[in-house]
């Protein structure tokens, strides 16, 4: 139980025993560093019910506490606050509890719950991954891991867009100019290959553009009378009539690029459950228009499109199939979502991660799966961010444009290693082992610090900044980890007994007090979808326990009890930074 689960019935009990009032709600907050208490209740809210001066008010209930509620030692109340001190036998019987629990902090899912799909990456299979498809991935897996950590079945997804003009592209120009390139002749991951004949593409497109202008046409005439241009048009008329020549190239190219991505989520640390693809999604929702034209939702007009009309909600009207018949990415999405339910029946929400471009789609695809009468369309939720920015010149991008996700990868790892080589403390360490810590600290810094940020908000990512050793980085919360696996490796005696000391030092202390939030860190980040809050939190914990760390002797301790409890004490708090980190998708080495 929390703090406010403790005092809340007994605050509730001594008002009504005060007073004779009952009391519905009890406001608390962190006790403000300047007055002593572990725990503030707001007394103004209860000067509503109780006829008293805030000051007068508090003492009584404060007193109260104390005579009948064996974890409140003392208080004091300022102004309309009163500060509540947590006695330390609450502390050290908590911290004994949950001291030997793996799983602390984590809920075991309800099976008669039901399930939450979290939906991140969905690519296109004409290029590689980039820089907005890391903070995608990063953010998509650790809320789902999260979700999953606060006690909620969890299925990971993602629509692959492997399908349309653009897949079109790359694959005429391999036909045009690839001269029977593969991954394995060029030595190159699949993926790459593909997005540079989509290049390739782009380039011969510009120039039969500008020989048409030249030639007399307009840009615009041009743009639609290349010749490559309508072969690829041409092509993909030929994939949606299932040409067998098409839909082999079509299946070989992808398949590189499936192999490619495979690659880039293993070195990224993401997995998925299940997997959707735009070729089999596309055509699903049509079915469901007709639906919604039988209740009314949509409407038909005179050239045979149908509509949705949300301007009574403060939105638009928005077109879901065309006058020829043909759907609209809205449609395919409302038939996805629908198709998801039907092959999990027992998922009951989704979350989309999508970057903040989108924002105004998903408004307009949830209000319409309510509308046609889906009861799980309140559970939807839209995962938007913000874009991820670089340094102008800290990175080179793939064709000046598109930072290229493995290169980042590579960056971060080469990154720690220029400034691990720097700090000289890896002499003992084996090449082999050199290259893992390389890329548990560069990888560590990148998800640290895109996951660090509140989602919504757009980021500036400074490689060489993120892999500080100091501050709110990724390094900084592992080499307290390494630290604390270093004192655990000296340690001479057995420290697995309970310890019996009765009172606590204030540094270890608030060091218990953090650990006590962790359960609670998670259900809120889960909540709102936010891993900033986790990894604040585990930021947080770490300052903490440098500040015990300088404050009191560990291991130099004389006294065995206070020795073992601190020994005890540290590795509870590696566990947690752990287990955070885990739900992170970061990895901790064992020494640095």
């Amino acid at each position: 139980m929390t703090l406010p689960q403790i005092l809340t019935p007994a605050i509730e009990k001594a008002v009504n025993a005060l007073f004779d009032v009952t009391v519905e709600k009890i406001e608390f907050q962190t006790t403000r560093k300047e007055f002593e208490g572990d725990i503030t209740m707001v007394i103004f809210p209860l000067l509503k019910l109780v006829k008293s001066n805030p000051v007068e008010l508090g003492n009584k209930i404060g007193t109260y506490l104390v005579e009948n509620l064996a974890a409140v030692s003392r208080f004091n109340v300022v102004s309309g606050f009163l500060n509540i001190v947590i006695s330390d036998d609450y502390y050290l019987n908590f911290f004994n509890e949950i001291k030997n629990i793996e799983s602390f902090g984590f809920v075991t899912p309800n099976p008669e719950d039901k399930a939450v799909m979290v939906e991140y990456s969905s690519p296109n299979t004409n290029k590689p991954l980039h820089l907005g498809h890391v903070r995608n991935n990063l953010l998509g897996y650790s809320v789902a891991e999260i979700i999953k950590a606060s006690g909620k079945k969890v299925y990971k997804t993602q629509v692959i867009n492997d399908r349309g003009i653009h897949i079109c592209k790359s694959m005429l120009a391999w036909q045009k100019f690839g001269n029977g390139q593969t991954p394995e002749s060029t030595g190159l991951k699949g993926d790459k290959l593909v997005g540079n004949y989509y290049v390739a593409f782009d380039k011969a497109y510009k120039e039969e553009i500008a020989q048409l202008m030249s030639a007399g046409k307009t840009e615009e005439e041009a743009k639609k009378q290349a010749p490559i241009i309508l072969e690829a048009q041409e092509m993909l008329l030929k994939w949606e009539a299932g040409d067998e020549a098409v839909i082999t190239l079509w299946k070989m190219m992808n398949q590189w690029v499936y192999d490619g991505f495979a690659i880039s989520y293993k070195n990224l640390g993401v997995d998925f459950d299940t997997y959707y693809y735009e070729s089999n999604t596309y055509l699903l929702g049509k079915d469901v228009v007709q639906i919604g034209l039988d209740k009314g939702v949509f409407e038909k007009d005179p050239d045979g499109s149908v509509w949705i009309d949300l301007t009574e909600e403060g939105l638009d009207r928005k077109i879901v199939l065309r006058s020829d018949g043909t759907a609209v990415y809205m449609t395919q999405d409302i038939g996805t979502a629908i198709q998801r339910v039907k092959d999990f029946p027992d998922v009951g929400g989704m979350v989309y991660t999508v970057g903040n471009e989108q924002d105004y789609h998903f408004k307009v695809l949830f209000l319409i799966l309510k509308k046609l009468g889906f009861d799980w369309s309140k559970n939807l939720f839209h995962l938007s961010y913000g874009m991820v920015d670089l340094p102008s010149g800290k990175m080179k991008s793939r064709e000046g444009t598109v930072v290229d996700a493995d290169d980042l990868m590579q960056e971060m790892t080469d990154t720690a290693q220029k400034i691990a080589e720097d700090l000289g403390k890896l002499d003992t360490y084996t090449a082999e082992e050199k290259a893992k810590l390389y890329n548990t600290i560069g990888l560590g810094a990148l998800k640290y610090y895109i996951l660090k940020v509140d989602p919504k908000k757009r980021i500036l990512f400074n490689p060489e900044e993120s892999v500080d050793f100091a501050g709110n980085t990724g390094p900084f919360i592992q080499y307290t980890y390494a630290r604390i696996q270093s004192i655990i490796r000296k340690v001479n005696f057995d420290f697995t007994n309970k310890s019996e000391i009765t009172t606590l030092h204030e540094k270890e202390k608030e060091l218990v007090k953090q650990l006590e939030l962790f359960p609670e860190v998670i259900q809120n980040a889960a909540q709102h979808h936010s891993p900033a809050l986790l990894a604040n939190y585990t930021y947080d914990l770490v300052r903490e326990y440098n500040s015990f760390y300088q404050a009191v002797p560990i291991l130099g301790e004389e006294d065995l009890e206070k020795k073992i409890f601190r020994v005890q004490l540290s590795k509870k708090v590696a566990d947690v930074i752990a287990s955070s980190f885990k739900l992170l998708g970061i990895n901790v080495p064992e020494r640095m």
